[in-house]
């Protein structure tokens, strides 16, 4: 682990932190491969259930680092660009929960993270802004050309990407771009209770509520109901299925294991 990602666990909940405080945490290749390692860590860990993904300072994430903005050759480039794209498929693929918490400045880089994850609980005072455009570059970068239009909009989406303008958190709330808003000084504390209920459910349910999910975006219905089948079969032989039924008839809180 580097020192430009903080990783801290709290029961089930691992909190990861981007800590590059000083160039707003700016993604440079070191912070990304650190990014993508602990991530694809949590994956393994059957003892973390949910992951919150933070920044340290004043802001979630600024983008990617200009200063990696070097000359290259078009291959060079290629890869470049592609391992960019890592984290964004750890978090795609990690059967767990993974909530961003957001504050300050969530541009570029740092929203195409955000949109990645399962769920994105932002400061009221949160902005939001895709400027690639700005840099001639273009404006779909880091997973934004896939996953915004699909959560505000083919309007919404293309307005953003197109103008650069920066969304303030209370219209990112109003079109979905966020799930929830909170004061800053609670906004880790809303981060957390979100996460521990998450947490909470059996981790098999959630793997595969996740993966219905993230399959249904390229998937048409009848092979979306084909995984649903599937899913729910080996969820109704579940330990953990089991013990839900057993707390619901006893009227109390359910434990489950992950069996």
């Amino acid at each position: 682990m580097t020192d430009s990602l903080v990783s801290a666990r709290r029961g089930a909940v691992l909190t990861l932190t981007l800590n590059r405080p000083d160039k707003l945490n700016a993604i440079d290749v070191t912070l990304l491969d650190a990014l993508t390692d602990a991530l694809e860590g949590a994956a393994r860990n059957p003892e973390v259930r949910a992951v919150v993904l933070a920044g340290a300072g004043r802001s979630f994430c600024a983008g990617a680092d200009i200063g990696q903005m070097i000359d290259r050759t078009p291959d060079d480039w290629e890869r470049t660009v592609d391992r960019y794209l890592d984290p964004i498929r750890a978090i795609s693929r990690i059967g767990k929960p993974v909530i961003a918490r957001l504050h300050g400045d969530v541009f570029g880089g740092g929203l195409g993270l955000a949109l990645a994850c399962d769920f994105r609980v932002a400061a009221e005072t949160a902005r939001f802004c895709a400027p690639f455009v700005k840099l001639a570059l273009a404006g779909c970068d880091m997973s934004a050309g896939y996953f915004l239009p699909r959560l505000v909009g083919l309007g919404r989406a293309t307005d953003m990407m197109m103008t650069a303008r920066v969304v303030e958190a209370p219209e990112a709330l109003a079109i979905g771009l966020v799930s929830q808003l909170a004061p800053e000084d609670a906004l880790a504390a809303a981060a957390e209770a979100l996460a521990d209920t998450l947490a909470g459910f059996a981790p098999r349910t959630t793997a595969f509520t996740k993966a219905a999910i993230r399959r249904s975006l390229d998937r048409d219905m009848e092979a979306e109901f084909d995984y649903e089948i599937f899913a729910q079969v080996q969820c109704l032989q579940s330990a953990d299925h089991r013990e839900g039924v057993a707390a619901f008839r006893e009227r109390r809180p359910p434990v489950f294991r992950g069996a």
